[in-house]
């Protein structure tokens, strides 16, 4: 007699999952994945972090003897660690643009450090915070200002690297004048002078580890350092880069300019470039024209092709 259709069926599911098992059984995983072509290693293992023994910002120590301290120092060492894809971006970004910052605070006489500090507050990306801070320092409109930046629907000069770079160095050493602490001067950075101030004299306390800061300062030294120590020491913490796989940023020459521009991309046109191009070089620039009725000097970048 015929089986009926469905115990037909029923029967060759089985056979099938049964060679399904086997064709993926445990013993035959290994060979698989060596032959996987991916860009994840098959022994990628989620490991816990050694802290470092000795760690420092502008050549203040850490104190990691402080649980609490080491278990900040542990998070956003965690955090820029896992998070692989944003911080191979920030390395690639950084070979870019560390070469332009770096000997600007030699010049202006600010710790080299203070570079991750650029780095952990833009990613040096050109992109406005929610809070309306703008540039690679990320300066507010007030605070550009008052430092003698050019802020305008026309010119903002906190997208200008070179001045923006010195606005910083000015007001984080007149932070570290006031604090006697270039630790405390980098978390004023964030929560401003007078914040920092304030909770340090209501709390009876004048050092960084001892305050208790809102809480984007509480993380915001701490992300400093751990990009520090991870782009200082990257194969430490698994990121493997070769030189062709870093971002660089190409020579340029300057043109002075003292008049106004009516048209920038007629202007960039002169130069074999396109509009793009040159904003990508002269960000500072906002709109496709240069207003100058005060015919100041300007400095327009132009790339060596």
């Amino acid at each position: 007699m015929k089986k009926p259709l469905h115990y037909i069926n029923i029967i060759a599911v089985v056979i099938v999952s049964i060679l399904f098992y086997n064709a993926v059984s445990p013993d035959k995983v290994d060979v698989i994945n060596d032959n996987d072509q991916t860009n994840t290693h098959e022994n990628y293992k989620i490991k816990a972090l050694e802290l470092p023994k000795n760690i420092n910002l502008a050549g203040e120590r850490v104190p990691l003897e402080i649980p609490d301290v080491k278990e900040r120092m542990d998070r956003e060492l965690l955090v820029n660690t896992y998070w692989q894809s944003n911080g191979l971006l920030l390395m690639k970004r950084a070979n870019k643009y560390f070469p332009i910052i770096e000997p600007l605070l030699k010049k202006y006489g600010l710790p080299d450090d203070f570079k991750f500090l650029a780095l952990a507050e833009s990613g040096f990306t050109d992109e406005t915070s929610t809070a309306g801070a703008a540039g690679m320092w990320h300066f507010m409109k007030k605070t550009g200002r008052e430092f003698g930046l050019e802020i305008n629907n026309n010119v903002d000069e906190r997208y200008h690297i070179e001045k923006s770079t010195k606005v910083a160095a000015e007001y984080l050493i007149k932070s570290k004048e006031r604090f006697g602490s270039w630790t405390l001067a980098a978390a004023a950075y964030n929560a401003g002078n007078y914040g920092v101030a304030k909770r340090l004299e209501t709390q009876q306390v004048s050092n960084y580890y001892d305050a208790l800061l809102p809480d984007e300062t509480e993380r915001y030294v701490f992300r400093i350092l751990a990009l520090k120590e991870i782009i200082n020491n990257p194969k430490k913490y698994g990121f493997l880069l070769e030189e062709k796989d870093l971002y660089t940023l190409p020579k340029t020459y300057t043109v002075k300019v003292d008049t106004a521009i009516s048209n920038i991309t007629s202007f960039a046109k002169g130069y074999g470039l396109t509009y793009k191009e040159f904003k990508i070089y002269n960000p500072w620039l906002r709109e496709n024209k240069l207003n100058n009725k005060s015919r100041k000097l300007y400095e327009i970048k132009i790339p060596i092709k």
